[in-house]
């Protein structure tokens, strides 16, 4: 759109950017994820058949 002024493009920018950098730092650093996940012992990683 040529009719808008650079202004309004910059404050677009501005507003989009920061719009994203803060739904992107919410999601980083304030959802916390568990892991369920046992540590196998290292000898039934031995036992298992790499062969096919």
């Amino acid at each position: 759109m040529p009719q808008m002024s650079p202004l309004n493009w910059i404050s677009l920018f501005l507003s989009f950017s920061l719009i994203f950098l803060l739904i992107n730092s919410y999601n980083y650093y304030f959802i916390n994820y568990s892991f369920n996940k046992k540590i196998t012992k290292t000898s039934s990683l031995i036992k298992i058949n790499w062969k096919w």
